[in-house]
């Protein structure tokens, strides 16, 4: 039977995206719609005024309708923002009947006693990841079921996000008629589109480079080991360009994307930008160079900071596939160089897989994460390759599943 197009929204810093996706034969997704929209409303990933991003919203699904000839009345919303973030929770079960081993009713008790975390009460948990099993002594067992021990040990990661910034989000969406099937988080889902079982399995970073926030998953030996969200994306670089130089943000938006690199050339320093005059602005002229390291000081601190992050969790020497950039943000000049300084590790742009159609969508990586939850909308009828809970999030607090 035929799978019915799904429909993947996102309501980025930047902008507002709708995407409508529907599998092939070949088992690759075809893009047959897309809607965009300037965004208004959201800061940093989250929404400062829920009825700006509703006629965002508006505007991104009618391009999509128009677009894909198809009427939408349901969406798949990525999440993301600072407010998301993850948690390593153990669980443990003594295995009574030794002979026979641990069964599958010993994992799904483990499993759930892993899950079984206390947050405070303004927080929803978004995802559960079942991580590495321990049988007795034995640590790094993926899969224990007949195996012989005394003991069944778990660690699951858990993501949580804002349980208030999760209904806003739902509710933009609901304000204009549609239907919410199922959220899951920005960074799982790029890891979806630009990620190989290879690359997983030697263990990379995938960093996405967004408008308002930088989100990250670390895999190591094909386990997520981490995921998170920083509060910083290229909307600082902006801001700072803006601010360093007295011009406007969008003057400053239009000397990062057509002048701006993320590395410091000396050479540069006699070359010199005229900014003509705006309401409210003097004209005035930039050196590149100065440009540019207004730039570096943005990149090389976000990657700081990452890099920190990693080395206090001991993951840097796991990353034997380097570091994949999608979002935006790659495509900023020099980027991939600062981050191969910052982490000491090979880094490149990541490129989505096995998918077809509006090829300015399927070939940029700043539509890695709407073409994720594409995929992972399309797979709902089976478990997700990360093993994700989702549908169950949304029969709880909403009713309906995925």
């Amino acid at each position: 039977m035929a799978v019915a197009p799904v429909v993947a929204l996102e309501m980025g810093t930047s902008k507002v995206c709708a995407l409508v996706g529907e599998a092939r034969e070949d088992g690759n997704i075809m893009i047959t719609g897309i809607g965009l929209c300037p965004s208004c409303g959201v800061r940093k990933g989250i929404i400062v005024d829920l009825e700006k991003v509703a006629s965002c919203v508006r505007t991104a699904i009618q391009g999509a309708e128009q677009s894909g000839a198809v009427e939408i009345r349901q969406v798949n919303i990525t999440l993301s923002g600072s407010h998301l973030q993850s948690v390593i929770n153990p669980g443990s079960v003594p295995v009574f009947d030794a002979q026979r081993g641990i069964t599958r009713d010993d994992i799904e008790e483990v499993m759930n006693i892993a899950k079984a975390i206390h947050l405070p009460h303004d927080v929803d948990i978004l995802h559960t990841i079942p991580q590495t099993y321990t049988v007795d002594d034995q640590g790094g067992v993926i899969n224990p079921e007949g195996m012989q021990g005394g003991k069944l040990s778990l660690d699951m990661l858990i993501l949580h996000c804002s349980r208030n910034q999760l209904n806003n989000a739902v509710k933009a969406v609901q304000n204009v008629g549609l239907e919410v099937v199922d959220v899951a988080f920005s960074g799982l889902c790029s890891a979806l589109a630009a990620l190989t079982p290879e690359q997983k399995e030697c263990g990379v970073a995938l960093i996405d480079l967004g408008g308002g926030t930088t989100s990250y998953v670390v895999y190591a030996g094909g386990i997520i080991a981490t995921a998170g969200v920083l509060a910083v994306g290229g909307d600082h670089i902006t801001n700072d360009i803006a601010v360093g130089f007295s011009i406007s943000l969008k003057r400053a938006e239009i000397l990062k994307q057509e002048s701006g690199s993320a590395i410091v050339d000396a050479s540069t320093h006699f070359q010199r930008i005229s900014v003509p005059q705006e309401v409210g602005f003097s004209a005035c002229s930039v050196a590149i160079s100065d440009l540019n390291a207004v730039i570096h000081a943005r990149v090389d601190e976000t990657f700081q900071m990452m890099r920190h992050d990693f080395d206090k969790k001991r993951l840097m020497r796991q990353l034997g596939a380097g570091l994949v950039l999608t979002g935006g943000g790659a495509h900023l000049r020099g980027v991939e160089t600062v981050a191969e300084r910052v982490f000491e590790m090979p880094c490149a742009m990541g490129r989505p897989k096995n998918f077809s159609g509006v090829s300015t969508v399927h070939e940029g990586p700043e539509y890695a994460s709407l073409l994720g939850m594409v995929r992972y909308a399309i797979r709902s009828g089976s478990q997700a390759e990360e093993t994700v809970s989702l549908g169950g999030f949304f029969k709880r607090w909403f009713g309906r599943g995925g």
